[in-house]
């Protein structure tokens, strides 16, 4: 047992080694975002915009739409009885006036419940559902969700998922993207047109490893029908970046705050919790 904890905590040592050397080398780069003249990234509100209202709330998407995003990214989590509702977290203790695991309340239970502001105040905002974002956004902005893996595997999210973005016939302007290999392997089974991209924190240098919440395998071909690596803004070297670009495939970084601030590289994509300080 003791062996154990102490191969554990060496594991632990040596990912956080690699991401400081990282966020040290960061601390060095040119800051005040480099756009390319010619194509401008796309913003995409994270969380709705989630500096700009209560996270993930129908009320808080409207502020982002409103401040000028092109896309709107939410987390989704499937509850007890197979709806998928928007919302970051596993339980609903963090945002809610309530407490529990998502996947053991019915949707009934969840809709109960009112979100919380940053100061604890009760809104009169509900956890929406999947459709309601859908039927908001539709013909304004596109959709990028998220599906969370947390330790929870959720029988079945994949399949509802796509049956929704089919019922809204929008594979045109939604995007799925995940940190989890397992669900993006699904979901391209279930629909091989539907476009996907891969969450990551960082990649490990001379290995083809990439730390997305496991030590993963990364290759170019492993991940061929993947259209874009999203990667935390710390660890998205230029080099790197190009390195994507040069197989064909766009990069997001995530999640920044104000031009000012972020790192002096040309990307596809900013998630970013402020899309009016980029407008």
């Amino acid at each position: 047992m003791k062996k154990k904890k102490w191969l554990v905590g060496g594991v632990v040592v040596l990912l956080v080694s690699f991401y400081s050397l990282f966020t040290v080398r960061n601390l060095f780069t040119p800051r005040g975002f480099a756009a390319d003249k010619d194509k401008r990234p796309l913003i995409v509100a994270h969380r709705g915009g989630a500096e700009l209202g209560q996270e993930n709330t129908l009320s808080c998407i409207e502020l982002g739409i409103a401040a000028g995003a092109d896309m709107v990214e939410i987390d989704v989590h499937y509850t007890k009885d197979n709806h998928i509702v928007v919302m970051h977290d596993t339980t609903v203790d963090r945002t809610t006036n309530g407490k529990g695991e998502i996947s053991a309340m019915t949707l009934a239970q969840v809709r109960e419940l009112r979100i919380k502001d940053a100061s604890g105040n009760i809104t009169g905002d509900l956890v929406p559902t999947l459709d309601e974002v859908m039927e908001l956004v539709q013909g304004r902005v596109k959709l990028l969700i998220e599906v969370k893996p947390a330790g929870i595997k959720y029988e079945g999210i994949e399949q509802a998922l796509m049956d929704t973005i089919h019922k809204y016939d929008a594979q045109s302007w939604v995007v799925v993207q995940s940190f989890d290999d397992a669900i993006l392997e699904k979901l391209h089974a279930i629909s091989p047109a539907q476009r996907l991209e891969k969450l990551f924190i960082f990649r490990f240098p001379g290995v083809p490893l990439v730390f997305d919440g496991n030590v993963t395998a990364f290759s170019f071909e492993k991940y061929s029908y993947i259209s874009s690596f999203n990667i935390h803004y710390s660890a998205a070297s230029q080099s790197l970046i190009n390195e994507i670009h040069r197989h064909g495939k766009e990069v997001k970084i995530w999640t920044v705050r104000g031009p000012q601030s972020t790192p002096a590289v040309t990307v596809d994509g900013i998630i970013t919790d402020r899309p009016d300080l980029w407008r």
